[in-house]
């Protein structure tokens, strides 16, 4: 999943939707120890939003539709296309606009500067330059999203050419973008119930 993704499935709690964002920059165990428990859990959540989505059979279906080629990297793409579907998914906003959900984060994340990682800054520059997370209904953003992890990347790789394939490969995930975000849902809702059993809470 990729970062508006986490953002929805984190909910209206605050350390849950910043843990959402810090998942992608925090690495290992003992990095986790400079937050709160709140983060913490947070920043797990994300690490087995992304175990539990990568094991899904509707995920390896996808990635085997791929050609060779591009499969190497099918979880990039299919990631950054569940974004656009999410994006685009009015029903998911009806409480509170696409836009009005993107200022809260960034409102999130200024409150929080002190905890954010420069990379996560750098990115959020980024964002705010590109007009992210409500750009993400846009095909050509997603291209240029692709693109750019393409470059970043330290092999050769198709992520630049990811246009050739998607009026084929674009509906297959739509059609399948409903039914893996109600899993994960339904996962996250169990994950955190045991969480709290834990804690007492």
């Amino acid at each position: 999943m990729n970062f508006l993704a986490h953002l929805v499935l984190a909910g209206d709690d605050e350390d849950l939707r910043l843990g959402a964002m810090l998942g992608d920059f925090v690495k290992g165990r003992a990095a986790l120890s400079r937050y709160h428990a709140g983060l913490r859990t947070g920043i797990l959540l994300h690490r087995h939003i992304d175990s539990f989505v990568d094991g899904l059979p509707a995920m390896a279906e996808l990635r085997s539709a791929l050609t060779p080629e591009f499969r190497r990297y099918g979880g990039i793409i299919i990631d950054l296309i569940l974004d656009h579907e999410l994006a685009r998914d009015r029903e998911r906003w009806q409480r509170q606009s696409l836009e009005a959900f993107d200022g809260d984060v960034r409102d999130m994340l200024a409150s929080h500067d002190e905890l954010l990682p420069e990379r996560l800054r750098h990115f959020m520059r980024y964002a705010d330059r590109r007009g992210l997370f409500c750009a993400y209904r846009q095909k050509s953003e997603i291209l240029h999203s692709l693109w750019g992890i393409g470059r970043r990347l330290s092999r050769p790789n198709p992520l630049h050419r990811v246009e050739v394939i998607w009026d084929s490969f674009e509906p297959r995930v739509a059609a399948r973008y409903g039914g893996i975000f109600d899993s994960v849902q339904f996962e996250v809702a169990a994950w955190l119930k045991t969480k709290s059993t834990m804690t007492g809470s």
